[in-house]
């Protein structure tokens, strides 16, 4: 068996089939290291699970090109010819989808390069620093935490009842939209909101629905919310 796979592997990469061997399993470790980071630091609702593992098979993918081509100009020209045919017809709803299979791209054509200490570090550090930008609040600008709506009617007293609890729950509330319905006997409202404190999100919509004429409150925060 090791006379076959050096008699099939050595003459066409050069390499020994141990070392090659190798550099598959630091190309498939590191993607996966790359995939959990994701999954870790994912934020929003259109998880792929199928994505995820077509990440941690990118860096294996791209090694196992990177060593078919090795030194041979015409099988690159080749390689870019085939990839020019091929249409990929996937979307990737958030540009960071598309930074990590930068980074298993990246980290597999190192491996097949034979630059496994570049590959490693390169790919620790590009998950010590996802995890960094994701749990600090770097590039965060938020100035509202989410939507409030709810229907009042029209000109009543509850309406000076509702910027007081306002107020007390909220820095900061503006209103957005207004609009009449049930032949304007009734009001639709929306603000945008900042709340005081994040806990006061169950406290700002119970004190709203114990205000009379107050009915279809909803609450959406902004976090939850982000590809709607």
């Amino acid at each position: 068996m090791e006379a076959f796979l050096e008699s099939s592997i050595m003459p066409e990469t050069g390499v020994p089939w141990q070392v090659v061997l190798t550099m598959f399993i630091t190309s498939f470790v590191l993607g996966q290291m790359i995939a959990a980071v994701y999954t870790w630091t994912f934020r929003g609702l259109s998880y792929s699970r199928s994505f995820v593992i077509s990440l941690a098979l990118t860096g294996l993918v791209a090694t196992v090109l990177m060593l078919a081509i090795g030194n041979n100009v015409a099988r690159g020209l080749g390689l870019l010819g085939t990839l020019a045919i091929i249409r990929f017809r996937s979307t990737l709803r958030d540009v960071r989808d598309m930074i990590f299979i930068f980074a298993a791209l990246a980290v597999g054509i190192a491996v097949g390069v034979q630059a496994l200490a570049i590959a490693t570090i390169g790919a620790v550090a590009f998950c010590a620093f996802s995890v960094h930008l994701t749990l600090s609040p770097f590039a965060s600008r938020r100035q509202f935490d989410g939507l409030l709506r709810l229907n009042s009617v029209a000109g009543s007293a509850s309406d000076e009842l509702l910027k007081r609890v306002l107020q007390d729950h909220c820095s900061t509330f503006v209103l957005v939209s207004l609009r009449e319905v049930a032949q304007g006997s009734r009001l639709d409202q929306s603000y945008q909101v900042r709340l005081r404190d994040p806990t006061y999100q169950h406290h700002l919509v119970s004190a709203i629905g114990c205000l009379d004429d107050v009915c279809d409150i909803s609450l959406l925060m902004q976090d939850p919310t982000l590809e709607v």
